[in-house]
């Protein structure tokens, strides 16, 4: 397997963050996050299904989209809408995640997805995971709860993305 540790975990009011040392080089690790296909395989929630867009994630701004199961989701099954927030390559790669309402708008509703790198050395590389609901309106925090899971599932995703890069 291709993890070391530490691993830790961190939550506060508005965010909660993992970490987990990586035994793959950090423009690897930053490859497999930039790529939208392997999200459903990294994911700890077990939410993630396809991604709608496939192309590589390459600058601020880019748009990407991924199919969604959730059982407590009115619709079961939906699509989110993903804008890059932040990529610095090989260090940091996050995104915002929203929707498509029926006019074509893009809605996002504060909260970001965020990966930060920090290579060891040339072979092993600290990866933070953080997700991020302080932008959260609080009409959407009345039937939302936030973090709607717990710390294991960054935990899980670091575990999944350290199994893909190595």
């Amino acid at each position: 397997m291709s993890v070391t540790t530490p691993q830790s975990t961190a939550v506060d009011q508005e965010r909660v963050s993992a970490t987990l040392t990586v035994a793959a080089p950090a423009a690897r690790v930053f490859a497999v996050l930039a790529d939208p296909t392997t999200h459903c395989r990294i994911d700890g929630t077990g939410w993630v299904r396809e991604p709608v867009d496939r192309a590589t994630l390459t600058e601020v701004g880019q748009l990407f989209r991924m199919e969604m199961r959730h059982a407590k989701h009115p619709n079961g099954d939906y699509q989110v809408a993903n804008k890059v927030h932040v990529l610095d390559h090989p260090r940091t790669i996050g995104w915002l995640t929203g929707q498509e309402k029926d006019d074509g708008q893009l809605e996002f509703g504060g909260w970001i997805w965020r990966y930060d790198l920090e290579p060891l050395g040339p072979s092993d590389t600290e990866v933070t995971l953080t997700y991020d609901w302080s932008a959260v309106p609080p009409f959407i925090r009345e039937y939302i709860q936030f973090p709607p899971f717990g710390p294991q599932h960054l935990i899980n995703s670091l575990h999944h993305l350290a199994e893909l890069a190595g």
